[in-house]
C-alpha cells in the first residue's frame, strides 16, 4: 500500500488536485493549460510529493495533454478508467460530487488500488491521433455549414459565403485523409493492425484508424472485456430484490471517440457480421430494443477487434477459436 498519492480530476478549464500523505489531504486548484501544470509540477516539488503517483481519470485530451507534462518530467502517472474510480467511489459511500471531493476520491483510490503505470504512444500513435481528430472535427464542420446551406437562408451572399467555406472544408479533410494514408504506408506495423482490423466485417478504414488512434498497444489490456470497459461500451444494470429490475445501459464511462465511431461499424455489422447477425437475430427474438441490440452488437465488435489484434490473424468466421474472449 502506498503512503503517498495525488487525485486529479480534470475538467475543460482547471483541475482540481488533492495530495493524500499519511491520511491527511493537501488540496489546490489550477488551470487547465500549460501555466497550470508548470504551477501544479512547482506544487508537487513544494509538498515534497514529486515521487508519488499522479491519478486521474480518462478525460480525453484534458488528461493526455497534463499527463504527457508530468510524464517528460519523470513524474510516475497513471490514467484509469473512470468506471473504476466510480465504483470505487460508491463503494467507499462517498455522498458529495464536487471536483474538489472527486480529487479526493481518486487520491484514495491510488493509495489502496493496483493500476498501471501510463506511457505515452509512439509518436506515429501520437500523430495518427492528431489526424483522426482532426478530421472528424472537419467533418462534423462541414455537416453544420451543409445544414446551414439547406435552411432558409435568402442572402446570396451568404449562400456563396457558405459554399465557398465547404469547398475550403472539403480541401482540408481531402489533404488530411491523404495523410492519414501516408501515415500508414510509412509504418508497416500500423499498416497490418489496420488491415486486420479491416478483415472484420462492419469495420470499414475509418473505424480501424480511429481504434488504433484511440486504444494504441492492444497489449495494454488484458482482456476483451477491458477494452470494451475503457470504451465505455459494458452494460450497467439496475435491479434490487425481486421489485426493482431495470433494463441494462452502456455504462458510457470510457472513451466517446470509440463509442461514437463502432456506433456506426455496428450498424454496418448487423448487415454484414454473421457474429453480429446471429447476436441481433437472437436478442430481437428476446425482444430486446433497438438501442440494446446496436450496444451488444458494438460490444460484439470491440471483442473481434481485440481478437484478431491479439492473435494478429485476420478474422475468419469459420473458426471461432481464434477469436479471443468473443463472449
Amino acid at each position: 500500500m502506498r503512503s503517498k498519492a495525488v487525485g486529479i480530476d480534470i475538467s475543460k478549464d482547471k483541475f482540481d488536485v488533492a495530495l493524500y500523505d499519511t491520511e491527511t489531504y493537501q488540496e489546490a486548484v489550477f488551470t487547465n493549460d500549460k501555466k497550470g501544470f508548470r504551477s501544479l509540477y512547482n506544487w508537487l516539488k513544494k509538498m515534497k510529493a514529486r515521487d508519488a503517483v499522479i491519478c486521474m481519470e480518462a478525460t480525453g485530451r484534458h488528461a493526455e495533454a497534463a499527463a504527457m507534462y508530468l510524464y517528460e518530467r519523470g513524474v510516475s502517472v497513471s490514467i484509469v478508467n473512470p468506471a473504476r474510480i466510480k465504483a470505487y467511489r460508491e463503494s467507499q459511500l462517498k455522498r458529495n460530487k464536487t471536483d474538489r471531493e472527486d480529487a479526493k476520491a481518486i487520491a484514495h483510490f491510488a493509495i489502496t488500488q493496483d493500476f498501471s503505470l501510463w506511457t505515452p504512444p509512439p509518436p506515429e500513435v501520437q500523430e495518427l491521433q492528431a489526424l483522426v481528430r482532426r478530421l472528424k472535427t472537419l467533418k462534423e464542420e462541414r455537416t453544420r455549414e451543409t445544414n446551414r446551406k439547406k435552411s432558409i437562408v435568402t442572402s446570396k451572399a451568404v449562400l456563396k459565403s457558405i459554399e465557398k467555406h465547404i469547398k475550403f472544408i472539403n480541401e482540408q479533410i481531402n489533404q488530411i485523409e491523404k495523410q492519414i494514408e501516408d501515415l500508414f504506408d510509412q509504418h508497416p506495423d500500423l499498416k497490418e493492425q489496420k488491415e486486420l482490423l479491416e478483415s472484420i466485417p462492419g469495420i470499414g478504414p475509418v473505424t480501424a484508424a480511429n481504434f488504433i488512434a484511440e486504444v494504441g498497444d492492444i497489449k495494454r489490456f488484458e482482456s476483451a472485456k477491458q477494452l470494451a470497459a475503457y470504451a465505455g461500451l459494458t452494460p450497467r444494470w439496475y435491479q434490487s430484490g425481486t421489485s426493482v429490475n431495470k433494463p441494462g445501459r452502456l455504462s458510457k464511462r470510457g472513451n466517446i471517440r470509440l463509442r461514437t465511431v463502432f456506433y456506426m461499424a455496428a450498424m454496418a455489422a448487423i448487415r454484414s457480421n454473421p457474429f453480429v447477425i446471429s447476436l441481433a437475430t437472437r436478442m430481437e427474438k428476446q425482444g430486446k430494443s433497438r438501442m440494446s441490440i446496436i450496444g451488444a452488437s458494438m460490444r460484439k465488435l470491440v471483442h473481434l477487434a481485440y481478437g484478431v489484434l491479439k492473435n494478429q490473424q485476420p478474422f475468419d468466421p469459420h473458426h471461432l477459436d481464434n477469436m479471443l474472449d468473443i463472449a
